[in-house]
Parts: structure tokens; sequence; C-alpha cells
């Protein structure tokens, strides 16, 4: 039997409605989502549940809400006796991991993720940045057409490495559009201008990673009790310390995740468990690597299936 990585979602996997099913049925779960409430001071869940949708898409919203969707998730996936040896999110799954790796408790987290989306917000005035899906072109040559770009004066980045042939770009309205008008030049099929609040995972990001430092300093973290591969470096990271200056640096780099499946891959790991709102992650992991096995957790039948199937 080979290894188990547990995997969380980020932005874009929110659904209205998420977590409602196993709310209603697990009171472990009930617990967990009522606990999101009252450590953010407000009801998440009425937003998760019944929406509306534009206020759930909102960065200070999403976040704190698909954080708390993934734990609730893992309450009662730690109720069947499935344990990962290593853990990974997609940028905001990061924290989702951390939990899952005992670093951060879960009410520090979500009040940290929710200071997040309002740092991310907050950094750069509407419109004035953005983000789109490259897809088709090689990583190599699109760092040089962003740097390009960039050096014209109109800042662009990568911001994440999803998998072979789609890589997100991350910057000013200009820069993205930039890249939109000339990625057929570096052989890109097509590029789609993403819906999001800002340039995340860009240099624009830097006052919001100044911010979530100050945040970040106030927490009592643990070192890992299980191995987390870190968005920023693509590899395993145990030491609290560590951990706390990688998610500073996270806001402004590039979310190395198709390094980080590979890593994990390379770690001795075979299946991969999804835990959260939506199936983004298990895609992207079936393109990078159609060998593993992949499992998503996002709704009460698919976790009763799932245990199910272990216990078997």
């Amino acid at each position: 039997m080979g290894k188990i990585a547990f995997v969380f979602p980020g932005q874009g996997a929110q659904t209205v409605g998420m977590g409602k099913d196993i709310y209603e049925h697990d009171v472990d779960a009930r617990a967990i989502l009522e606990q999101a409430n009252e450590a953010l001071g407000f009801s998440i869940t009425e937003l998760m549940f019944n929406g509306p949708d534009t206020e759930l898409k909102q960065t200070a919203n999403t976040q704190p809400a698909l954080l708390t969707v993934s734990v609730a998730f893992l309450k009662l996936i730690d109720k069947s006796g499935l344990k990962a040896d290593y853990v990974a999110g997609h940028s905001l799954g990061e924290y989702s991991a951390l939990v899952a790796a005992g670093v951060l408790s879960f009410e520090d987290a979500v009040r940290t993720v929710r200071a997040r989306g309002q740092f991310m917000e907050q950094a750069v005035p509407g419109g004035q940045g953005a983000m789109a899906a490259v897809l088709g072109a090689e990583r190599e040559a699109l760092k040089q057409l962003c740097a390009q770009i960039t050096s014209e004066g109109k800042l662009v980045e990568l911001a994440n490495m999803n998998c072979p042939g789609q890589i997100v770009v991350s910057g000013s309205v200009e820069g993205v559009n930039e890249v939109v008008a000339r990625g057929k030049e570096i052989g890109a099929k097509r590029v789609i201008p993403l819906e999001v609040s800002g340039p995340f995972h860009s240099s624009l990001m830097e006052k919001a990673a100044i911010a979530l430092r100050e945040e970040l300093e106030k927490l009592t973290m643990q070192d890992a009790s299980i191995p987390v591969i870190a968005n920023v470096t693509a590899e395993p990271v145990s030491a609290a310390a560590q951990i706390t200056s990688l998610l500073e640096q996270q806001v402004c780099a590039p979310v190395l995740w198709e390094d980080s499946v590979k890593k994990l891959i390379e770690l001795g790991v075979d299946t991969f468990v999804e835990i959260g709102s939506g199936s983004v992650l298990t895609g992207l992991i079936k393109k990078i690597d159609r060998n593993v096995t992949t499992v998503t957790i996002n709704s009460l039948e698919s976790l009763q299936a799932f245990t199910q199937a272990s216990q078997a």
C-alpha cells in the first residue's frame, strides 16, 4: 500500500449549499460549523448554505467558508480512522492542511483566513489588478513573456502552476491584458480572464503579506504532526517558524501545485484524497499523473461511500 495525501481546495471551489448535508447529519460536523460562526462573530454558515453567491464569492467570505467546510469533512474522516502521510492545500487550502497537521487550531485558522481575505481585498484598489488562466503554454516561455511585458511597465507574473498546460498569471490589468493579447505568440491555446477581486499571488499583494505577518505573529503555531508540502517551495515542511514565514511569502509567491503533487508522488504517495467543496484538485492531479488514485470527499454521500469502501 502506498502513502496517502490529504489535499484541500482553494478559492474558486466554493458553491452555495456546501456543507449543509453534513451540518444536518452529523453532530461533530455541526460543531465545527457553529465554531466558525462563533470565531468570526457572524453566521458564515448562513452564507455557505443560502448565499447569495455574489457575497460568498467575496474573498473575505470565501476563504473562511472553504476552510470551514474542509475542516468539517476532515473531522468526519478522522472518525473513520483514515490517516494521511502528507497534507497539502492550494493557496487558501494550505490553511486547511495546517489544521489537519495540528499546526493551527481551527479557530485561529478561520479568523486568520478571514483577515487574509480582507488584506488581499484591500491591497490593490478595485479594477487595478487581474488574473487569467493560460492554457497550453510552456512554463518557461510564459515566464519570459511575463518578464518582457513587466519590463515594458505592465506588471504581470506567474501565479499558479496548476498542471501541465494550465498556468494562471496575475498582475496589473494592463499586464494581464497583454498576456491575453500575446499568449498565442508562445503557443498558448487560450487565455481566459478569471473572475477574481484582485491580483493574487503577485508582488502587488505585498501590503497584504505585511499585514498578514502581523496576524501570524500573534498566533501560537505547533510543529506539524504530519509533513505539509508548502505552496511556495513544493517541499515538505514541519517546523512552525518556517511555516509562518512561508505563509507570509505565499500571498505574493506563485502556488507550485504541479510541483507539489510531483513531490508527493516522489515521496511515495499513490492516493490523493481531496477534502472540501468541489473537485478542482482531483482534476488537476489527474492531469499531472493519471496513474495515481484520487478520491473526492465533498458531500455526505461521497463520504459515506468512501468510508464503506475503506472499511470493506
